[in-house]
């Protein structure tokens, strides 16, 4: 074909157009001022400024991310932040509804998650630097978890939270940043066993620990993270030495949490007997008949019931947002969740390296299954294990740890660090 017809050929060609950020945004901000008006107002006391001050900010937060990561950064990817963003505005009004209050805190929250994501991006951008943290980061972790095993006080049966000058946090949240850390660069360099028995013994220390202070979910979470990554390497003797140890910390898990277990599956299934119909099914009848009640479309902010059961604004809020909000709502949730996974999988073909890929797809699953815990847990699909809905539910750990856990996967896209200073990398 002659060269003249050739390019002919090419110019016809479809250009795809990149996505329009600013729009997005604008769309968003939409839904959020709509959302936010409606969780405001309540029939007994009027408009909650407080909702709408925390909407407020965390629109001004998103517009400044936006203006000056796209023209100072010369950045065009912010899907991933597009998603957190949305689902933090539905958390943000779901729990301003409830508790106009703990709007403002949870606000301050989210500020505090996008603050450590963007360290935690710049950081991940140098893979070096992670190689060398990584040892630093696991003594870190395991000594935060040590002191939990000895100041923590008890909560809903595990001593899971700390108090320090009147601020409490959940150490165990932070200690998932360092597990997929020091996982993915461990194992960057797959090809040495002491690399794998490092990582194993990381893992069983934290895990141990989580069974000691009786956090079955999180215990639970981490595990599956552990086969995640386990899954990411190559496919020799080494990975059977991490299967191997997989199915022996699943097995502790179950030895040393059997009386808890049995509890639990007591209650599994058998929610609506009259034995836990009003006692340890409580919360999930209640959940079970606010779905019900509230159809594709829902009965209206602040018209539901589960609201009134325990942990409406952590546990249940998935509960809340499709009695009051619907079930159209409630799957749009759960595929942006799925579509943060599917963009962990995209970025982790064409990632930089194999500390990248691994990161990615392990912060995906984490997300990802304590997404399914949650909702299967208070659906009764799945044995309750009171773990929170990410970047949604109530909680100052869960929500700076989700954050942080989203940047490796904003790290494993090669478009992140294209630009430095508004010049492109070669």
């Amino acid at each position: 074909m002659p060269k003249s017809k050739a390019a002919a050929k090419k110019k016809k060609l479809p250009k795809i157009k990149p996505i329009n950020n600013f729009a997005l945004m604008a769309f968003l901000t939409l839904f959020e001022a709509v959302t936010a008006l409606s969780a405001s107002y309540s029939a007994e006391n009027g408009v909650q400024l407080q909702v709408l001050a925390a909407s407020g900010i965390l629109i001004a937060v998103e517009w400044v991310y936006l203006t000056v990561f796209y023209t100072a950064m010369h950045r065009r990817n912010f899907e991933l932040e597009f998603i957190a963003f949305f689902l933090c505005s539905t958390g943000v009004c779901v729990i301003g509804s409830v508790d106009p209050a703990a709007a403002l805190k949870q606000c301050v929250m989210i500020v505090a998650g996008v603050i450590v994501y963007v360290v935690m991006v710049f950081l991940l951008g140098n893979v070096d630097l992670c190689m060398k943290l990584r040892l630093p980061v696991g003594i870190a972790a395991l000594l935060l978890l040590l002191v939990n095993l000895v100041i923590a006080k008890t909560t809903n049966g595990a001593r899971n939270w700390i108090e320090i000058g009147g601020v409490t946090f959940q150490p165990s949240e932070f200690v998932k940043i360092a597990f997929i850390f020091v996982g993915a660069a461990t194992l960057e360099k797959i090809q040495t066993s002491k690399n794998i028995f490092a990582f194993i013994g990381f893992s069983v220390a934290c895990v141990g620990s989580l069974i000691l202070i009786k956090d079955f979910g999180t215990a639970l979470i981490f595990f599956i993270t552990f086969i995640i990554i386990a899954f990411m390497t190559s496919g020799d003797i080494k990975t059977i030495i991490l299967a191997v140890a997989s199915a022996v910390l699943g097995a502790g898990i179950v030895l040393k949490y059997r009386s808890y277990v049995m509890q639990r599956f007591a209650v599994y299934r058998h929610v609506w007997e009259p034995d836990y119909y009003n006692g340890a099914g409580f919360q999930q009848t209640r959940t079970l008949v606010g779905l019900a009640s509230g159809g594709l479309f829902g009965i209206g902010i602040g018209n539901g019931n589960v609201r009134n059961v325990y942990a409406s604004t952590s546990d249940l809020i998935f509960g809340v947002i499709c009695e009051e909000w619907g079930y159209v709502f409630g799957v749009i949730l759960v595929l942006a969740f799925a579509a943060i996974a599917v963009s962990a999988l995209v970025n982790s073909i064409a990632s930089r390296s194999t500390f990248y890929s691994i990161a990615a797809v392990a912060a995906a699953g984490l997300l990802l299954f304590q997404t399914a815990l949650n909702i299967f847990g208070v659906t009764d699909v799945l044995p309750l294990t009171g773990v929170t809905l990410p970047f949604v539910s109530q909680g100052g750990s869960s929500m700076i740890s989700c954050w942080a856990v989203l940047a490796y996967i904003k790290a494993s896209d090669v478009r992140t660090y294209n630009y430095l200073g508004g010049v492109k990398k070669r």
